[in-house]
Parts: C-alpha cells; structure tokens; sequence
C-alpha cells in the first residue's frame, strides 16, 4: 500500500465542511459510490460484530418525504445520495452465532477454536461494563462508521454532511426499519457543494491544539 501524504490529507480535511447546500444536478459516480459504500463496510466496530446496517437512499420521492421530518432541511432532497446508519434494536446470541460462523469460513479455521472469544461477547451483550446498556454501546458504533464516510468522501473530493436533527420514529415508519429490527441513529447527506453555498468558503473555526489536546 501506498500511503498518501500528510498535507493530501490535512487539505482533505480542512476542505471538507458540512454542506449546507448541495448542487442536485450533479450525481456522485457509480465508481464513487462504490468505493465510499466499501468504506462503510470496511468500518471498525467493537468486537468486529458490525450491529448496522446502512441505508442507501437514491429514490427522489424518498428523499424529499425525509425533508418535512428532519426540520425542513433541504441536504435530504438536494444531495446525490442519503446515508441513514441505522443499528439493531436487539443484539442477541443469533447475531453473535452469525458473526463467529462467517468469521470461522472467512479465515479458515474451525467454528469452535473461536468458543472463547464467543463467550466474551456473549457476557459483554449480558452484561455490559462500566454502566453502559447495549443500546448505547451499538449507538456509539454507528458515528464511527459515519466518520469514516465522512472522511472518505473529503478524500475522493465529495462533499457530505452529518446530520442528527431528524425524528428517528418517523424515519424508522418512513423507511420501515422497525419490521427489519433496525432503528435509525444518525444520517449523511453525500453530493456536491452548491456554488451558492456561502458556508463552503468560511474559515473553520476549531480550538487552537493546546486547548483540546492533552500530552501525558
């Protein structure tokens, strides 16, 4: 692997802003789309269990129904794509049986030399540590795979937004998550900057390091 360069990515980065307006005449490519939907699945999560799934909204009468349940925001309707990152509502030993016999196939080993790393999962789903409930831990799983799509896109040159002001129990009955076991946690609008968009050329404004940065 070839890595890239520290200033590509600083640039990307600093390039990068959540996009108030997206241009809806311009479509991320298919070859784009599919490179940022396999960042997705390349994501981390804690344990490997992966307790998503992603929502890839294309469909125009989707997107604009989307609008009047997430404060008249108009990124829903204008941009290319619309990734929901919804979680299961029920983390259970079926999930966890999946994972170990798709991870015994995928490396080759037998199904019952992973008895102990399935046994822990199975009692941190039972009893999860230092006060947390699955439901929050699953949540939490779901923005790490939303910075990845975010910081993937910067890098491929595609503008994106994160956003969190919707209302989940229309988005889950619009969508018809809860017959899927599914709940929706946050989404990202993915597309173009508008060339109207006045946010695309404001500084960014973040806290010198010395005060969100600690060295010990």
């Amino acid at each position: 692997m070839q890595p890239i360069s520290a200033d590509t990515l600083l640039a990307s980065l600093n390039w990068r802003y959540a996009t108030k307006n997206f241009d809806p005449t311009r479509k991320i490519s298919d070859a784009d789309w599919v490179t940022l939907e396999q960042s997705l699945i390349l994501t981390p999560s804690s344990f490997g269990l992966q307790p998503w799934k992603f929502i890839i909204i294309t469909d125009q009468a989707v997107k604009d129904s989307l609008v009047p349940v997430s404060w008249g925001q108009r990124q829903l309707a204008d941009a290319s794509h619309v990734v929901i990152f919804a979680v299961r509502t029920e983390l259970d030993e079926t999930h966890v049986l999946s994972y170990m016999k798709h991870t015994a196939e995928t490396r080759g080993v037998p199904v019952e030399s992973l008895a102990g790393f399935q046994n822990v999962i199975l009692n941190f789903i039972a009893n999860p540590p230092f006060g947390l409930t699955v439901k929050d831990w699953v949540t939490r799983q779901a923005y790490i795979a939303l910075g990845n799509l975010m910081t993937s896109a910067a890098l491929l040159g595609i503008d994106s937004c994160p956003m969190e002001g919707f209302d989940p129990v229309e988005y889950d009955r619009i969508l018809g998550l809860n017959a899927m076991g599914l709940r929706s946690v946050v989404t990202c609008t993915v597309g173009y900057r508008a060339e109207s968009d006045k946010y695309a050329t404001a500084k960014k404004v973040r806290f010198p390091a010395s005060e969100v940065v600690l060295h010990i």
